[in-house]
């Protein structure tokens, strides 16, 4: 081997060697950020598993911070805490004088919760409804409530579960209908 050939070699070996050396910096870049990312959701999900045992016994909705009344039929607290995390935590231990501070003295009623108006919806149709569809419907009957697409499909699948309402799968898109009370109904 030459002096020329090995010098090339070289050269190519410290190219490459380089290349991977800048590679593994980027990926461990990458592997850092997601990890980070990582930490953040579980110290979320933490959160969130905190203030779903903090309030999982309560069965008096008058005794639940104002906006989880709202969103009481959500995933359990799921995602309803992850959006207000931090306004949450201070009601907890003072949760009755909280919602009389909030509801105020003068007995304004309590807002409908968003499963109810949700099933009411559904009962003025008898064919299947996509949860885009129920939520532009409630947007427009209730410009007052602003729920997220997100709020609205974990409120169905609350119902879904509680038997309300039925779940139909078609290909990719679920829809719901009403559960009939009645034994008229039957079974979709």
């Amino acid at each position: 081997m030459t002096s020329q050939s090995a010098a090339a070699l070289r050269s190519r070996y410290v190219e490459q060697a380089a290349s991977d050396l800048e590679e593994n910096r980027r990926l461990q870049q990458e592997l850092l950020e997601r990890l980070s990312m990582l930490k953040q959701e579980e110290a979320l999900l933490g959160d969130i598993i905190s203030l779903a045992e903090r309030y999982e016994g309560f069965t008096d909705a008058s005794r639940l911070p104002e906006q989880l009344q709202d969103e009481r039929g959500a995933a359990k607290p799921k995602r309803a805490a992850a959006g207000a995390g931090s306004r949450r935590t201070a009601p907890a231990k003072s949760s009755s004088a909280g919602s009389r501070a909030k509801g105020g003295a003068e007995g304004k009623p309590r807002p409908v919760l968003l499963g109810d108006l949700l099933t009411k919806l559904l009962g003025a149709y008898d064919e299947p409804r996509l949860a885009k569809e129920l939520r532009d419907e409630l947007l427009t009957k209730y410009p007052d409530r602003n729920p997220t697409p997100q709020v609205v499909r974990n409120t169905l699948e609350s119902l879904v579960a509680k038997g309300r309402i039925r779940r139909h799968k078609q290909q990719r898109s679920v829809m719901y209908t009403l559960v009939k009370q009645d034994g008229a109904g039957g079974s979709d």
